[in-house]
C-alpha cells in the first residue's frame, strides 16, 4: 500500500512541479472566493451560475498547466503564429460577432467566445518577442514596428466598437514597451498626444452611449434615473457594506435588482456590501500578491523575452483591477471591463489563468542560483 501512496505521490509531484505553489494558492483562493459572490448575487440562478463559472475555471486551470510545461524558448517560437491566429478571429467577430453595443461575441451555440481578450496575451507576446530581437532600450525605429504590432489589434477591437478593452490591449502592449526602457519622455509624448486627440475622438469616433458614459462620470446625479443609475447604485451597494458587510447573501442591491450587470462588471461592488471592507481589503491583498509575485519572477527571469513578459502580464492584471475598481466605485467611467476572476466571464477567465501558466513557465526555466 506504500509503495502505491508513493508512487502516486511522485506521479502527483511530476505532473505539478511546473506550477508555482504560491501563486496557485492566491489565485484559487480568489476563484473561491468569486463563487461565493456570483451564488449570492445569482440570486435564483445562483447555483447554475457557479456551476457554469467553475467549468470555465477548471478549463483556465488545465491551460495554465498546459503553458506553465512549455519551456520560454518555445513560447517565443510560436509568438508570431500565435498572434497571428489571435487576429484572424478579430476578423470574423467584425462579420458575424453579437453584442449590446456592437460585435463583441462570437456565438458558438455552447458558449460565447470574445475573441479580444486572446490579444491579452498574443500582443505582450508579440511585442516582446519584436524588442527581444533587438537592441535594448529600444531606438526610435524599434518603437515605432512595436506600435505597428500594438496598434493593429487596438484598431481592430476599436472596430467592434469596444473602447475598454481596445485601451486594455494597447496598455499591455505599452507595459513592453516601457520595460525595455522606453524613456518616460515618449511615455509623456504618447499620454500628451490621446489627451490632444481627445476632442476628434469625440465628435467623429465616439457613439452616443459612450458619450454618455463619460459625461456620466462626470456628474452621475445629471440622470440619477437614466445613464447614472449603474455607478449610483454601485456607490450605494459599496457604501452599505461598512467595515464587515451586511452579510453572504444578505445585500439588497444585488438582491432587489437595484444594481445593474451585478454578476459581471459590478459583482465588486456586490463584494463590497456582503463582506465589507474587510472582504475588500482580503480581495485587493490577494490581487496585489498576484502582481507582486509576477513582478519577482519577471525581475528572475533568464532572458529579455521571458522578462518583459511576465512582467507585463503582471502589470497588465494590476492595471485590470484597478480600472474596475475605479470604475464600479465612480473614479473612472463606466467602461465594462470585468474584475479579473471575480466578474461571470469564460474567455476572459481562461485568457487570464492561460497567462499566469506563460509566467509560471518563465519561473519553471529561470536561473539556478547556487
Amino acid at each position: 500500500m506504500s509503495t502505491i501512496l508513493r508512487w502516486l505521490l511522485d506521479l502527483f509531484l511530476r505532473f505539478t512541479r511546473t506550477l508555482d505553489w504560491p501563486l496557485l494558492a492566491a489565485l484559487l483562493a480568489l476563484m473561491g472566493i468569486a463563487l461565493a459572490v456570483l451564488y449570492s448575487a445569482g440570486g435564483d440562478s445562483g447555483r447554475q451560475l457557479v456551476i457554469a463559472q467553475g467549468a470555465r475555471y477548471a478549463v483556465g486551470l488545465v491551460a495554465m498547466w498546459a503553458l506553465s510545461r512549455v519551456t520560454p524558448a518555445r513560447l517565443r517560437d510560436a509568438t508570431p503564429m500565435a498572434y497571428a491566429a489571435t487576429l484572424l478571429p478579430l476578423l470574423l467577430v467584425l462579420a458575424i460577432g453579437t453584442g449590446k453595443h456592437g460585435r463583441h461575441w462570437i456565438d458558438l451555440k455552447l458558449f460565447y467566445f470574445q475573441p479580444s481578450e486572446l490579444l491579452k496575451l498574443s500582443l505582450p507576446m508579440m511585442a516582446a518577442w519584436y524588442l527581444n530581437r533587438q537592441l535594448l532600450p529600444p531606438r526610435v525605429a524599434s518603437v515605432l514596428v512595436a506600435g505597428v504590432i500594438i496598434a493593429v489589434p487596438t484598431a481592430l477591437v476599436m472596430l467592434q466598437p469596444d473602447f475598454g478593452t481596445a485601451m486594455l490591449v494597447a496598455i499591455s502592449g505599452a507595459f513592453v514597451l516601457f520595460l525595455a526602457g522606453l524613456p518616460w519622455w515618449w511615455m509623456a509624448l504618447a499620454f500628451g498626444g490621446v489627451a490632444a486627440a481627445a476632442p476628434v475622438a469625440w465628435f467623429w469616433f465616439l457613439r452616443t452611449y459612450q458619450k454618455d458614459r463619460i459625461l456620466t462620470f462626470l456628474n452621475p446625479e445629471s440622470d440619477p434615473l437614466g445613464t447614472g443609475w449603474n455607478i449610483i447604485q454601485s456607490k450605494i451597494a459599496i457604501g452599505s457594506g461598512g467595515m464587515t458587510g451586511q452579510g453572504w447573501g444578505q445585500g439588497s442591491q444585488s438582491h432587489l435588482n437595484y444594481l445593474p450587470e451585478h454578476t459581471t462588471d459590478f459583482i465588486f461592488a456586490v463584494l463590497s456590501e456582503e463582506f465589507g471592507w474587510l472582504g475588500v481589503a482580503t480581495v485587493l491583498a490577494l490581487y496585489l500578491f498576484v502582481v507582486g509575485r509576477c513582478l519577482w519572477i519577471a525581475a528572475d527571469a533568464r532572458d529579455t523575452y521571458s522578462r518583459l513578459l511576465a512582467g507585463s502580464l503582471g502589470l497588465a492584471f494590476f492595471v485590470y483591477v484597478i480600472v474596475n475598481g475605479g470604475m464600479i466605485s465612480g473614479l473612472l467611467p463606466v467602461v465594462g471591463v470585468p474584475m479579473p476572476l471575480l466578474s461571470y466571464g469564460g474567455t476572459a477567465a481562461v485568457s487570464l489563468l492561460a497567462g499566469i501558466g506563460v509566467v509560471m513557465a518563465v519561473r519553471n526555466h529561470r536561473p539556478i542560483h547556487a
